[in-house]
Formats: C-alpha cells, structure tokens, sequence
C-alpha cells in the first residue's frame, strides 16, 4: 500500500512478518516514527476528545521513575538493567499507541476509508485463527528470530524482552491438572492471544459479515469455525466471558432481525458446541480453577505494596516475597510449583497500580469509561463494534496485562469509534 496509510497496513497486515522477525508488538515503536513524521507534515493536529487523560497517564508514568529504586516491603529484586530496560519499553509503548491514535485519527476517509481499516483487522484475525491453530497442531514450534540473534544476552534475557522477541507456537501449562498446550501465536502470551482474539473477532465480523458480500460471508462462517478450535484449546477463561458477554451485549443494543439473527447464531454455535468434543474440554477447564489462588495472591500482595506509593507505584513491577503456597520463594526439590510471582502480573489494572499507582490505574479506567460514554449513542455498526470493544478492555483489565499487542489494538478500535464520530 502506498500514501500516508501504509504504516497502519505494514502494522497491522504485516504482523506476521513483524513477529517471524522477533519484533511482534515491538513493531509499533518502529512504526509510530513514519507516523510521526506523517502527523507533524500535517499540523495542526487533531486530538480526540479524551486526549488530557492518556498526556496525564504518560506524565504519571514519567514520574514514576522517580521510584524504581525503591522496594516496598514483602518485595525484592535488584535495581538494575531489568527493572530499566522493562520501564523503559513500556514508555515507549505508551508513547507509542498515542501517535497511532493521533496517526489513525487525522488520516481522511479518503486517504484511509474506514471499512479498510476495520478489514486491517479482519487480515490480523485470520493470522490469529493460523496462529491459533498451530498452538494446537505444532505446541512445540518455536524458533530464534533474526532480533534475538542480535540483541547482547544482558537485554535478550530479560524474561520480559524474551517472551517478546523469541517466536514461539504455545505455552505449555498445568492446566487442568497435566501439562497441556496454550496457543499464543502471533503474539507474547497465551493470554494476550486471548484478549486480542476477542478484540479481532469483532471487527472481523464487522468487515467480513456486516459489509461483507456473499462470498466473505461463506469464507467468515469458515473462519469463525475454525477459530472455535483453538479459542476451546486457549483454556482461556477470560477470553470465553468476554465472548458470551459479547453476545448478550449485542442482543440487547440491536433490534429487530438482526436481534434475531444474533439469537439464532448464538443457539446454533451453542448447540453445535455442545454436541462437539470441545465441550469436553471447556467442563475439564472450568473444573480446574487453579490459576484462581494465584490470581488472590498476586494481586492482594499488588495492592499492599501500592498502598506504599499510592499516588505515582514504583515504575516497574516486582517480585513478591514467597506464593500462593507457601512463604518460600524458589523452585525446591520439594515444591517445583514455588515461585517469585511478578507483581501486577494478572491485569492491567494491577499492573497499573504497582507500575503507577491508583491515580494511573484511575486515569486509565476513565479513558476507556470516557469512550463508551461519548460513543454510546453510535448504532452504526463501527459504532456498536468499538463500544463493545471499550468495554472488553474494563473487562479485560482485571484479568489481562495489557501490554504489549492487546493495547495496540484497544488504542486502534478507540481511533475507530474517534473516526466515526461526526
């Protein structure tokens, strides 16, 4: 694609080469610079409305570096490159999905149609199903990406740098109790494939099925197929409410046929499900709820360390003293299930909290709360499509850390709804 919209494209379409790379999410650091330059050739800059709380985020944030020396109590870790190099990148994200909103939003329909856009994220919906798909078929795929070859061992063992720049098809987990594989590709987590498979499944049937002719239609009904195999194997929780509230979201905001045709796609995918071995594996998971201790834990000991720098946290997240199971901390011969659980670790919102305190954790919500309450009047279906998504991201916070590519694609859907706007 060539013209001012290309970086969007090389972003968005070009994900899986970004990812084959070692750059993945990282790529919008690089891209926000041609967005950069194509917003200041244009000033005077339009900004959204909203835009104040984001600055006052990335000042709190700012601040917060005043902290990361600091170690609340029940906390340890050393003050060094880690805890430098993992505040300093999630700066630059920051700063980063601003300038793609900013980027996104004074792009004319003309120079950037909205439907593209939403059909953007349709192409990374797909790349998401393939990804998902080898997670389940290949768990053991993984390889050394050009980035990680070339970065020195003190920045790519960073076990935050790591998940970024190392290519890999699945995590394994315990589950359900035995080792069994998540899919993450092409994205850091299992859990970020999660959120932004949500995320990309609604503007996939925004611009594959809502504008989409006869034969998008046919190949979506494929897709979304296809995409329920994985989303069974994901073992992700989260990422099934999200889908369920979704549904009733949509029942209740449109009317008439369409109100119809969403119950009866619902009841059919229901019935269909249920009568498919997925089931199966969806009662095994929710029989297992391990991940519920762990999750208590961490964020109880997330918000007692916050209590300590309320108002700008510590810059960075740390390392809780002992886990859910005991007060050690360590792998041992006789507890390989001890660990240092990082705190902030189990949402966004925590990770906000020890990162920036409950004033970033505040600014946050009220970014996104500001969305739907601006937008909620939108019936059209970008509208519908991009308040549903706002509110997935309240949903999403308390269970999904945010960064890197789930917030990149939170921040694009707000520049939709912006876009749509009058």
């Amino acid at each position: 694609m060539t013209g001012p919209a290309w970086p969007i494209a090389a972003l968005l379409v070009g994900y899986p080469v970004w990812w084959a790379l070692g750059f993945g999410g990282l790529s919008v650091i690089l891209l926000a610079v041609p967005m950069a330059v194509i917003l200041w050739r244009r000033r005077p800059i339009r900004v959204p409305r909203g835009f104040g709380l984001w600055l006052l985020l990335l000042a709190g944030y700012a601040l917060s570096a005043l902290m990361l020396s600091e170690m609340p109590p029940d906390t340890y870790g050393d003050f060094g490159a880690g805890r430098l190099i993992g505040y300093g990148m999630r700066l630059a994200l920051y700063v980063s999905v601003l300038v793609v909103v900013l980027y996104l939003g004074n792009l004319t329909e003309r120079e950037l149609p909205q439907l593209r856009l939403v059909r953007m994220l349709g192409a990374l919906f797909v790349t998401t199903v393939a990804g998902g798909l080898l997670g389940v078929l290949a768990p053991d795929f993984s390889f050394t990406s050009p980035v990680e070859r070339l970065l020195p061992d003190w920045i790519g063992g960073n076990p935050f740098v790591q998940n970024l720049i190392h290519p890999t098809a699945a995590q394994t987990q315990k589950v359900l109790g035995y080792a069994s594989p998540r899919p993450e590709a092409p994205f850091e987590w299992a859990n970020a494939w999660g959120s932004n498979m949500s995320v990309l499944l609604i503007w996939f049937v925004v611009g594959w099925w809502v504008y989409g002719g006869r034969l998008r239609r046919a190949l979506a009904v494929v897709l979304l197929g296809l995409a329920a195999v994985p989303i069974v194997y994901s073992l992700n929780r989260g990422l099934w409410i999200g889908l369920g509230l979704a549904a009733l979201y949509l029942v209740v905001r449109v009317g008439g046929r369409t109100r119809t045709a969403v119950c009866a796609a619902a009841a059919t995918g229901a019935l269909v499900f249920a009568l498919s071995p997925l089931s199966a594996l969806v009662a095994q998971r929710l029989d297992n709820p391990h991940s519920n201790d762990i999750r208590a834990f961490t964020v109880s000991a997330t918000i007692r360390a916050a209590t300590h720098s309320p108002v700008i946290g510590f810059g960075n997240t740390r390392n809780a003293m002992g886990n859910h199971r005991t007060i050690t901390t360590g792998k041992t011969p006789w507890c390989t299930g001890c660990g240092h659980p990082p705190l902030g670790s189990d949402g966004q919102l925590w990770l906000l909290i020890i990162t920036q305190g409950f004033t970033g954790a505040v600014l946050y919500v009220a970014f996104f709360a500001g969305a739907i309450r601006r937008h909620w009047a939108d019936r059209s279906p970008i509208g519908l499509a991009g308040v549903l998504v706002m509110g997935l991201v309240l949903l999403y916070m308390f269970v999904y850390d945010g960064l890197v590519t789930p917030l990149i694609l939170y921040l694009v859907s707000f520049a939709l709804l912006w876009r749509n706007s009058p």
